[in-house]
């Protein structure tokens, strides 16, 4: 490798670290349909300031402590931005009725309307629709908008229940119908205490499945600089089969587990601790493939516990969704595969991008110690960065 390529992928780097240093998940826009046999019915939305910026990924989040200091005008024009957000970001569909755009009403709160108190809370804007369910009125369904950005998850609660399907929706795709035949209360056929039990069938959660499958997957390729370069530093200790499959395995187990109890709310641990120790473990791993380049025992420990640590980041995305209990297993278990296929398609990727150069001397010289010390010198900034953010 040339000095002039070098320079070219330390540059790289450090150019996606100054730009992803303050890198949160990028907020989905949730939407909740609640239903009741008697024909009330409400709908919400939740919008993520951040989901105003250009760049949501880098833009920080809105806590308890900067919101006590916003001005009445500034709460207006953050209640004005997050109705034109939703009115152009999503299509709400009526059956037989066809499109409505409910007139969300805006609330600051906190995420699932928790009451904001610490300073740290994270804000954001939660309109409601209160409604009713008209006479004839069979289904309804939302269309994430072509233009849209962001994700929208579609989730709905029946008569204090939560349904057990649910939809995690990219730009230009459209939900299931739920179906909402007899619950205006007119119908003789009004639904039984079971309808939102017999609707979770195993084709609704397959469905669920294939969801968060996919969003576990873009979790990580293209939004998951951090988890990438990572993965990268596993790859760079060594290409050979067996040390590489140890480490990704422990690393899959660790994060799997605190995924797991941060998603089913038994371990939380705030953001600003895990992001700064999640950049130091990619550093970690990158100088030790520098200083110490031997593959020993002692590097799954550390592989383990920087892998519990990145579960917790994983959480952040997945735990935000509120997932029914119907469905939590399955959402768990597909986005947890989502990121291992992600996982192994960073892996691939890297392991075909260096095949050119089998000589293990020159490979060390000029891939593994340059590019080592590149996602050493990411992570280190990061680090600095999300500490004093």
């Amino acid at each position: 490798m040339t000095f002039c390529k070098l320079r070219y992928l330390l540059g790289t780097l450090l150019f996606l670290a100054v730009h992803t240093a303050q890198a949160h998940p990028i907020p989905d826009i949730p939407v909740r349909g609640s239903f009741t046999t008697g024909g009330a019915a409400s709908i919400t939305v939740e919008v993520d300031p951040r989901c105003f910026e250009a760049d949501p990924n880098t833009a920080p989040s809105l806590t308890y402590a900067i919101y006590q200091t916003l001005s009445g005008e500034r709460k207006t024009e953050l209640r004005r931005k997050a109705t034109e957000l939703v009115a152009r970001s999503i299509d709400f569909i009526f059956e037989p009725v066809g499109r409505l755009q409910p007139e969300f009403q805006f609330e600051f709160t906190g995420s699932g309307r928790a009451a904001l108190a610490r300073d740290e809370d994270v804000v954001v804007l939660t309109g409601e629709w209160p409604t009713t369910i008209a006479a004839g009125l069979t289904g309804w369904k939302i269309r994430s908008t072509p233009t849209n950005k962001l994700s929208v998850v579609f989730q709905n609660v029946i008569d204090n229940r939560a349904h057990p399907r649910l939809a995690v929706l990219f730009p230009g795709e459209t939900s299931f119908t739920l179906d909402l035949t007899g619950l205006s209360g007119v119908s003789p056929t009004a639904p039984t205490a079971n309808a939102v039990t017999a609707a979770g069938n195993s084709g609704d959660a397959w469905a669920t499945f294939r969801n968060f499958l996919r969003d576990g997957f873009f979790h990580v390729l293209p939004e998951g600089l951090d988890h990438i370069l990572f993965v990268l530093g596993l790859f760079l200790l060594s290409r050979t089969w067996r040390p590489l499959l140890l480490q990704v395995t422990t690393f899959t187990v660790a994060h799997s587990v605190t995924l797991a109890l941060a998603t089913l709310g038994w371990v939380h641990i705030r953001s600003s601790i895990v992001e700064p120790l999640i950049a130091l473990s990619i550093a970690a791993v990158a100088l030790e493939n520098i200083f110490h380049p031997r593959y020993t025992g002692w590097r799954l420990l550390v592989v383990f516990g920087f892998g519990l640590v990145h579960g917790l980041g994983f959480a952040s995305g997945l735990g935000d969704r509120h997932l029914p209990a119907a469905s939590l297993a399955t959402g768990l278990v597909g986005f947890n595969l989502g990121v291992e296929a992600a996982q192994v398609a960073v892996i691939t990727l890297a392991f075909l991008a260096t095949t050119w150069l089998p000589d293990p001397v020159r490979y060390r010289r000029w891939i593994v110690i340059p590019g080592s010390a590149a996602i050493a010198l990411t992570g280190l900034y990061w680090a600095v960065q999300r500490t004093l953010g």
